[in-house]
């Protein structure tokens, strides 16, 4: 049942349901993942990883906010229950314990590669269906890739 109807053809809203949801999906647990990241970082450059890491979170959240927003104005449920999440996540697991600096920024560099090799993806297939997904997609997309650069410094 869905008490919005979106001005989308059937065949458009499942192409930009599916990008809207792996978006969120990938987003919400990019947040977990940094976060966990976040309390167990150590090491000499500890407070500048740390810090870094709640902007990854504090942006991955707001975004995560914005796509299910939009899915639910095009009358798409979004879905970001932990175990959606757990199940259809393509962001890979860091390790448990302590995790030394360089590692911890290691980790973020290869999560946020992942998530943005997925949202250009999710470029190409909203470009015709629906510009207004994409070009949330593509905003969010260039925000990561600020992040993803920025890490990758940290290690240079």
């Amino acid at each position: 049942m869905s008490v919005v109807k979106s001005p989308l053809s059937d065949q458009d809203i499942k192409i930009v349901g599916d990008a809207l949801q792996g978006a969120l999906v990938d987003l919400v647990d990019l947040s977990l993942v940094a976060k966990q990241v976040h309390w167990n970082v150590v090491g000499p450059r500890f407070r500048s990883v740390h810090l870094q890491l709640d902007d990854v979170v504090a942006s991955a959240r707001q975004h995560a906010d914005t796509v299910a927003e939009r899915a639910s104005a095009l009358g798409v449920s979004p879905d970001g229950r932990s175990a959606t999440v757990a199940k259809t996540s393509g962001v890979d697991t860091v390790t448990d314990g302590w995790i030394k600096d360089s590692d911890a920024v290691q980790a973020m560099v290869t999560a946020l590669a992942s998530v943005i090799g997925r949202m250009r993806e999710r470029i190409e297939a909203t470009e015709k269906p629906d510009p207004v997904s994409q070009d949330i997609i593509i905003g969010l997309t260039a925000d990561l890739e600020k992040h993803h650069w920025m890490f990758q410094a940290e290690n240079a």
